[in-house]
């Protein structure tokens, strides 16, 4: 049975000046404007207490781990950049008020700028319309798109010469793919369904549905895990026997978080991605999140046939023997063997 007393308490806590819940009058608030910072940033954060109850303390926590607080501030170095929750837990007379803000924490340094040289020129199918590109040996696998002209296909690189394809129903609008053991993932966009092939006979054993992930675009892996596309900020971690979602990266700059990642290609811990129709190509850390580097394809798109249905460059595949990569890009007649150079100032 409640006591008086206990029910004193109990609205003196809860209840501070005008009859507002003291989660009302708490308040998380930083040091400056705005509530993004780069990675290892030491940021001034307090509660600030509108209530007529004094704090006996507070601590704070990012995603649930617990920050040091030195000086009024706390310094933010998360492994996986972009999206973050700050909380503050206020302790008051035995209760706890947790006080929770959204922060972006991004990439430490600027991307650097790389460049590119022709290696060589192959030709390449003038009515692909290009969405994944994936090197096994000497094999290249290349997937199409469009409703009612999609295929996964084994092709020559040297000749462009269709070696093997298999059509996907007209419903189906073909994305990005990649090769993990004896499986070939393939993605399509916007029907929340992925499918599986052998590669060896490009016959299809099976499918998989898309969990938070909004729709299909690219596709790479690193031997463990797959990385997936969606369209949006983030690129989304899959297990490769499960095809479940496990986590996600969010691809950001030191100014910004960017949403741009199309086609994708593993590479040494690193990411290669197609920027959304845009002659260029992000690097970007598989650990973090973080774009390092930014490839200029400029040019690139007139080297190839020009004619009234030329899209834009998509398509990347690395070719671990020759250690070079393969572009090309949708409706494009060529195949460019590339290296990626860092540019000189």
């Amino acid at each position: 049975m409640w006591k008086l007393g206990s029910i004193g308490i109990f609205l003196g806590l809860f209840l501070g000046c005008g009859g507002q819940a003291l989660d009302k009058q708490l308040q998380l608030q930083f040091e400056g404007k705005g509530k993004s910072w780069k990675q290892g940033a030491r940021v001034g954060v307090s509660v600030a207490n509108r209530s007529d109850v004094p704090l006996d303390s507070v601590r704070y926590f990012l995603d649930g781990k617990a920050l040091e607080y030195t000086d009024g501030t706390v310094v933010l170095s998360p492994e996986k950049l972009g999206t973050h929750t700050l909380e503050a837990r206020a302790y008051l007379q035995g209760q706890t008020v947790p006080l929770q803000e959204e922060v972006v924490v991004l990439a430490p340094a600027p991307p650097e700028l790389y460049t590119y040289e022709i290696v060589n020129t192959y030709p390449h199918d003038i009515e692909a319309f290009t969405q994944g590109l994936e090197f096994r040996g000497d094999t290249l696998y290349e997937s199409t798109g469009q409703r009612g002209a999609s295929s996964l296909r084994k092709v020559d690189f040297r000749t462009g010469e269709i070696l093997e394809q298999t059509a996907l129903e007209r419903t189906y609008f073909g994305e990005g793919i990649t090769l993990l053991g004896e499986r070939l993932y393939m993605l399509t966009w916007q029907s929340k369904v992925g499918f599986l092939y052998n590669p060896n006979t490009l016959e299809r054993t099976g499918t998989f549905q898309y969990g938070e992930s909004r729709e299909g675009w690219g596709l790479c892996n690193d031997g463990t895990r797959i990385y997936k596309s969606d369209g949006s900020q983030r690129i989304w971690i899959l297990d490769p026997e499960t095809l479940q979602e496990t986590g996600h990266l969010e691809t950001v700059t030191d100014r910004s978080v960017f949403n741009k990642a199309n086609e994708l290609e593993y590479v040494d811990g690193l990411i290669y991605a197609n920027v959304w129709q845009k002659p260029s190509m992000m690097i970007i850390d598989a650990a973090s999140g973080a774009i390092t580097g930014v490839v200029n394809f400029g040019g690139l798109e007139r080297s190839v046939t020009q004619h009234d249905r030329l899209d834009v460059l998509n398509g990347v595949a690395y070719h671990k023997e020759r250690g070079t990569f393969f572009v090309t890009g949708k409706r494009w007649d060529k195949l460019f063997e590339v290296r990626i150079l860092k540019k000189t100032p």
